[in-house]
């Protein structure tokens, strides 16, 4: 899953979705609705009006279908100010009609048709879950025109639907950082109305134990607290507060059934046999050694495993009877990915035991403990899922594998015959940034964009068709380890789960960015009325400097997608639809500061992204962040919050945290006599496993170490060094100053803290060069 610092569907729809045929591109869409439908035919002329007041009419008349009929009226009164009123009774005369019919002409529980036609909307499925996806579709019909309020009018025509893969998921890491029981209600809102049906929820790790097991109090009482390290004590209010949170089993059935509701399964996670730290520090025994461990605050891979013995297998299936009570879903996720072995193969108890039951190594024995958890699962009508680690050790007949090392462990399983899931890191890995713009937060740089994942094929080129049908689907996996608040989880989410939406809903021969693209401004008005905090990235402006003649500057800018057109201002109020047009590169004078505002707009004048502001002045050509700085080396580069100021904004740095080394290559230092950093002094939180002897500590005489500033290489000669004890008093960011030598020309600069990470981080915040 890349936390470390390094239901099945029909065969004929499977094979078809495998097929990969050359096709001409589809045609636009006639409506923007995502995912798109499987089929949609628009008629030549005609057109329904929804007023205010108007009716909608359910058959049957059950609480099935009269709860999808008032979720649909709730939705569209929310988001377009439309108000509708559920018939009493049958009404033929009724605005829009839902139907429950055995007998629909549609594919699957999950299809629907939507007809627009004779003066009224007319929806038909054979299940409520079809029903429910369908008046999804119409509320999005609904929502087409951003900013439209009130009474609707529908241009007549058919749509009929039905999803590609069964498995349309995403996964929430409560365990890293814990969201609230509201909170996870609006997601899983969010996601019924992008037509996803898993909740893949990560409850258990190292660093919290989130779920109430009322057999074993100690997991909440010790194992939902940790000590608050990093941004976490701007949660906490102190560093002296500890980080805490789970969730009682009253919360917990309460969200299934919220869950239900909304056509959404919420499949648990307990973690086997690692990332169990939280685990053993509230029950010692349960470990190899006894000993009882802190909860953890280091991300990455610690090594304290569950012990493989009998008593571990035992509270292992005392915390399943609770779990199976609580969660009704046919699949219970359990882990088995990152299981550093190094406790078993020290342990002599562990050796005898592997050595007693024949096995050859630690993951054979990694892969008994696993089939003794599955064949448990199995006597209680479940099914056991795991990272595809656990094809390591041998895996039970009947395992579903959640392929997350890339594609490999899909295609290793769908050739044994095992279902799959995907959810490949990176693409798939809402923990990566989805552009490098500079306003991005925390996580991990490389960059995975909503065309990323748009262009994501759930069925890789080496599983044939007769192997599709294992394929189940695919997921989003948001890992929460630099997500510390909920604003930060939508961020990440959204859009990218349009893109997810799409490719596991709408069939493979319907795939075209540029319609999905065309379709977007809608959702992203649907997204503001659902008051979701998404990202703009896509569109947001990029500003890109150069040296121009005489004294300018020239700027140019740009977008992620190329999409819509950017507008501009240089006078200090923000760009509107009716500013000036970006079309060329800009020239502005280097001698005066000039504020510029940039914003993209849609051709109906609908804003895509935000105005970003940039000041251009002849200090910016030499002035660079640490996200434009290149990392000496490339092994763990992340991008990371700072731990202070406790409130307000946070600086953030992007940093490879292996090594404390950056470059600015061709650096204009000619003429320039002096240099300012500013640096952050950041918290050593990460458990690198084998890594950790990658790590680079470099020798230093001075307390606290120094930045040190080399020419042209980073064995270079040395022009200027910068003491960093002053800095270390204090945690917030410092600015540190040196004199620099003549030079002549432009060189590269190599920027180096002596010293040992591990003893205290330092990150670069920005460098600044002036005569």
């Amino acid at each position: 899953m890349t936390r470390g610092i390094h239901l099945p569907l029909l065969a004929a729809l499977l094979l078809s979705c495998a097929a990969r045929t050359a096709a001409a591109p589809p045609a636009a869409s006639p409506w923007s609705v995502i995912p798109r439908p499987a089929r949609m035919q628009p008629a030549a002329h005609g057109q329904v009006r929804i007023a205010d007041g108007a009716t909608v009419a359910v058959t049957p008349d059950t609480s099935a279908t009269r709860a999808i009929a008032r979720q649909l009226i709730a939705r569209i009164a929310h988001t377009r100010g439309l108000h509708l009123r559920l018939a009493a009774r049958a009404d033929p005369r009724a605005a829009i009609a839902l139907q429950l019919a055995r007998d629909a002409e549609v594919t699957g529980d999950s299809g629907y048709r939507l007809r627009i036609g004779d003066g009224h909307v007319h929806i038909q499925a054979r299940a409520p879950k079809g029903l429910f996806y369908g008046s999804v579709t119409l509320w999005q019909l609904l929502t087409q025109t951003p900013g439209a309020h009130g009474p609707a009018t529908l241009a007549d025509g058919l749509i009929i639907d039905h999803p590609r893969f069964a498995w349309r998921g995403l996964m929430l890491d409560s365990a890293r950082h814990f969201q609230s029981v509201a909170d996870i209600k609006k997601l899983i809102d969010w996601m019924a109305l992008h037509k996803l049906d898993v909740l893949h929820w990560h409850l258990t790790d190292d660093q919290g134990w989130r779920l109430q097991i009322k057999r074993y109090p100690e997991l909440t009482r010790i194992g939902a607290c940790r000590k608050a390290v990093g941004p976490d004590a701007a949660l906490t209010g102190s560093p002296d507060k500890p980080y805490c949170g789970f969730y009682t089993q009253a919360q917990v059935r309460d969200l299934v059934r919220y869950a239900q509701q909304r056509f959404v399964t919420i499949v648990p996670e307990i973690e086997i046999p690692g990332h169990a730290q939280a685990a053993i520090a509230s029950y010692p025994e349960l470990g190899v050694t006894g000993q009882r461990p802190p909860v953890s605050t280091n991300w990455g891979i610690n090594t304290w495993l569950y012990a493989p013995n009998q008593h571990s297998l035992k509270f292992l299936e005392n915390v399943l009877d609770e779990v199976m009570a609580l969660f009704p879903s046919k699949y219970i996720h359990v882990g088995g990915d990152e299981a550093a072995k190094d406790q078993w193969q020290a342990s002599p108890a562990v050796q005898a035991q592997m050595k007693k039951l024949g096995l050859k190594d630690e993951n054979a024995l990694q892969g008994w403990m696993i089939g003794k958890i599955g064949a448990y699962l199995d006597a209680h009508h479940r099914r056991l899922i795991g990272w595809d680690e656990i094809l390591e050790g041998g895996v039970p007949a009947d395992a579903t594998v959640m392929s997350w090392r890339g594609v490999k462990g899909a295609i290793e399983a769908a050739h044994a015959g095992h279902d799959v899931v995907l959810s490949p890191s990176p693409v798939l890995y809402l923990d990566h940034l989805q552009s490098d713009a500079p306003d991005e937060p925390a996580g991990r740089p490389q960059v995975e964009s909503l065309k990323d994942i748009y262009d994501f094929n759930p069925i890789p080129d080496a599983i044939d068709a007769s192997q599709a049908r294992h394929v189940l689907g695919a997921q989003l996996d948001l890992w929460t380890e630099y997500m510390p608040t909920f604003a930060r989880d939508q961020h990440a989410i959204f859009p990218r789960l349009a893109a997810l939406a799409e490719v596991v809903w709408s069939p493979a021969d319907s795939h075209d960015w540029s319609d999905f693209l065309h379709r977007m401004p809608a959702q992203l008005a649907r997204y503001r009325a659902l008051g979701i905090d998404y990202a703009d990235s896509a569109w947001a402006p990029r500003f890109a400097l150069s040296a121009g003649s005489d004294g300018t500057i020239d700027v140019a800018l740009s977008n992620q997608t190329g999409q819509g057109a950017i507008h501009y201002t240089t006078d200090g109020h923000m760009p509107t639809a009716q500013s000036r047009r970006y079309d060329a590169p800009l020239s502005l004078p280097g001698h005066a500061a000039t504020t510029l505002r940039a914003a993209t707009f849609a051709d109906d004048g609908f804003r895509l992204a935000a105005p970003r502001t940039r000041r251009i002045d002849e200090t910016a050509l030499r002035t660079r962040r640490s996200d434009q700085l290149d990392t000496c080396t490339h092994k763990i580069v992340l991008r990371i919050e700072d731990d202070r100021p406790l409130h307000g904004p946070r600086p953030f740095y992007q940093m490879d945290i292996n090594d404390m080394c950056w470059l600015w290559k061709q650096a204009p230092t000619a003429g320039m006599r002096h240099l300012a950093v500013t640096v952050g002094n950041l918290p050593w939180n990460y458990a690198l496993w084998k890594d950790a002897a990658g790590v680079i500590k470099r020798p230093t005489a001075a307390p606290h170490g120094a930045l040190e500033v080399h020419r042209d290489t980073c064995d270079g000669p040395r022009i200027a060094r910068m003491p960093l004890a002053a800095a270390a008093r204090t945690k917030l960011q410092t600015t540190l100053h040196a004199e620099l030598p003549p030079l002549t020309g432009a060189h590269d600069l190599c920027f180096i803290a002596t010293g040992d990470p591990t003893q205290g981080l330092w990150a670069i915040g920005n460098v600044k060069l002036s005569p």
